[in-house]
């Protein structure tokens, strides 16, 4: 959906009817995520993706056929399907596809206000009714501090605008079955809670070659990256570009007063004792997801002693990704920020780093670790 606000927003403005098509579930190895998500004009105008080429034929017509009769539409497709060939995934997984139009002024009224905290950058989450014992389709936005829209019962409103709330706080997005008065532990109602929490922090610190490669894959994934360095002369903003925001500070001192959550990476590329040691003792302090540190094993050894004679305990130590990325014989500073992007990636989703040819299996892991 973020790739989309600014299609939607000009559609909107101009009048043109649209339909959104989203992936509400997936089983199995699947091209795209639950929360991926299609638009189609009444115009014929096509924006985004829900499997990559696959389906996206049959979810057009889908599209289609909503504008036309003003009613959602669930649709699902894999490769057991009659049409495996025609509209199934390829693949082999399954997914769930629910089409909804736009065209109720109260619907483009809850759009318009996601659309509005996604492109500031404010938390929002999306509720939707997938099946079940309520109205399919019926909307339910949850903001911080208040909700607005309906998915047609009081007590279910309730239930799920807690949830959102806390599938919100984690950055997660999944369905919730409820009761048909949002009893808990029960299959009468399946919500589809999609969640658009901020872009999660990378923090960058060293203002080297590495860094600027780093900084720039770092944006590609969808991190909002801090370039940080000491030294003014190396810290501008003529040598990273794609970062968000360029400091300079000391190292440490900058992490101890900027927010660091548990979805944040921290990549000291610094190698260099004076910063690394205070910034690490500031860093395992935090509760960042990821904190990688470049430099040879010798200087990963100097520098592990270094922590603990400052009092770092083994359990911290132990969460330092040294010397930082995977193993892929990367030489330049682009090549080596593949390598950390890649180890920060299989950290997230708890992959194994081996290639997939080695391996049998889903492709595709569904959860956090």
């Amino acid at each position: 959906m973020r790739e989309l606000v600014p299609e939607l927003r000009g559609w909107d403005t101009a009048g043109t009817p649209f339909a959104l098509a989203t992936v509400v579930g997936v089983r199995g190895s699947a091209p795209r995520a639950p929360g991926a998500v299609m638009a189609v004009t009444a115009t014929g105008q096509v924006a985004g993706s829900v499997s990559g080429g696959c389906v996206e034929g049959d979810v057009y017509e889908a599209a289609t056929e909503t504008l036309t009769t003003g009613r959602p539409l669930l649709r699902t497709y894999g490769i057991s399907d009659d049409e495996a060939f025609g509209a199934g995934l390829t693949c082999g997984g399954t997914i769930d596809v629910l089409v909804q139009p736009y065209t109720a002024r109260a619907d483009l009224e809850l759009l318009r206000e996601l659309l509005g905290a996604i492109g500031d950058g404010r938390p929002a989450a999306l509720a939707t009714v997938v099946s079940g014992a309520a109205p399919q389709g019926a909307r339910r936005l949850v903001l911080p501090g208040r909700a607005r829209g309906s998915l047609g019962d009081e007590s279910l409103d309730a239930a799920v605008t807690d949830d959102a709330r806390g599938l919100l706080a984690q950055g997660a997005t999944e369905s919730i079955r409820y009761g048909a008065h949002g009893e808990r532990r029960m299959q009468d109602v399946t919500v589809f809670v999609q969640t658009y929490a901020p872009a999660p922090r990378m923090l960058v610190f060293g203002a080297i070659d590495h860094a600027a490669a780093t900084a720039r894959i770092g944006s590609f994934l969808g991190y909002r990256v801090t370039v940080c360095d000491a030294r003014p002369v190396f810290a501008t903003r003529e040598r990273f570009p794609t970062a968000d925001e360029v400091v300079c500070a000391w190292p440490h001192t900058y992490l101890e007063s900027t927010e660091v959550d548990a979805r944040a990476v921290v990549c000291v590329l610094t190698h260099d004792p004076k910063f690394d040691v205070p910034l690490l003792v500031a860093a395992l302090r935090t509760p960042a997801a990821y904190i990688g540190v470049m430099g040879s094993r010798r200087t990963h050894a100097d520098r592990t002693a270094r922590l603990r004679e400052a009092g770092v305990d083994e359990a911290s130590l132990a969460r330092l990704a040294s010397p930082v990325g995977l193993d892929l014989g990367a030489r330049t500073p682009e090549e080596t920020a593949v390598s950390i992007a890649a180890e920060i990636i299989q950290h997230r989703w708890g992959g194994t780093g081996r290639p997939l040819g080695e391996l049998t299996g889903t492709i595709h892991h569904t959860r956090e670790p």
